[in-house]
């Protein structure tokens, strides 16, 4: 049985600049008691407050997605994606990584002019009942027994980057790629001495470009002993529509895998990087998890 899902009430405990670009939040309230954090790369939704009318009309209880969708546009609190930085369940205390982008969405108004006492709310799963009921459905990273590791991510990415490598084993072994929009958004972050981090600075260039390039670099030494025969792919991506489709996809690990490949950001730049390594480098599919946290021009619903 899959946890529960509920709203937890929180209020804004500290707001840290982090960089250019990077904005910490640490959010406090009696209701994280109740939270169950569930993995490395945890995502979890903010309801943020409507101007002039807060969370007047957010519903709470178990069918409160239902009744969400079913309020008015202009009383229903948006609702975006983030991913757990960390969390504190002894504090009551979590940490959420903004990307800061101006006045370009309800998150980020939001986090350009929160202050320490201003409430929020958040979904998440709650602490189960019994230990039946488990967290499911918000994290991804899995890598098993995996030789080796490749993860690769934007700046939409870097704080789940960031908590995965921060929880590796001692003795992991990798490559990550990060980019990010300036030299100075490099955020510090302890890996294991087998992974080497590398941060990607745009300094102006597309989107995704310079990480896409150092990943194929990257493929390109992969040795033979480590890429696992070719299988079928049942998608091909090349006909996936960014715009339309959910591109997200999770594989199960039955057995060790050489190479485990775990790859988010915006959705065009995962649907080519993605490709390459199963169509072009030969990784299995099975070895590779990938995630379109965003799509350019697009809102999340």
């Amino acid at each position: 049985m899959a946890a529960r899902y509920r709203v937890f009430s929180v209020r804004v405990a500290a707001v840290i600049p982090l960089t250019p670009s990077f904005v910490r939040v640490t959010l406090t309230g009696d209701a994280l008691a109740e939270f169950s954090s569930v993995g490395l790369d945890q995502r979890i939704k903010l309801v943020l407050p409507i101007p002039g009318h807060g969370f007047t009309d957010l519903p709470d209880g178990d069918d409160w997605y239902a009744a969400w969708r079913a309020l008015p546009d202009a009383v229903r609190n948006p609702l975006r994606t983030y991913t757990v930085r960390s969390f504190r369940p002894d504090a009551r205390e979590l940490d959420i990584d903004f990307v800061a982008h101006g006045d370009t969405g309800p998150a980020s108004r939001w986090v350009s002019s929160c202050r320490v006492g201003d409430e929020l709310r958040i979904v998440g799963p709650a602490v189960p009942s019994s230990p039946a009921e488990l967290p499911s459905g918000a994290a991804e990273f899995d890598p098993g027994a995996a030789n080796r590791i490749l993860l690769a991510g934007d700046e939409t990415a870097a704080p789940a980057i960031c908590a995965i490598l921060e929880a590796l084993d001692v003795t992991a072994v990798g490559h990550v790629f990060i980019e990010v929009p300036t030299d100075a958004d490099r955020l510090p972050v302890t890996a294991p001495a087998g992974v080497e981090v590398r941060w990607i600075a745009r300094n102006g260039a597309s989107h995704g470009v310079r990480m896409t390039d150092q990943v194929h670099a990257w493929a390109s030494t992969v040795a033979a002993p480590v890429v696992t025969s070719p299988c079928g792919d049942p998608v091909e991506l090349a006909d996936v529509d960014v715009d339309e489709q959910v591109l997200w996809d999770i594989p199960a690990h039955d057995a060790p895998r050489p190479v485990y490949a775990w790859i988010a950001g915006e959705a065009g730049c995962v649907k080519e990087l993605r490709r390459h390594l199963v169509r072009g480098v030969g990784l299995d599919r099975k070895q590779v998890a990938f995630m379109g946290y965003w799509r350019h021009g697009k809102a999340e619903n």
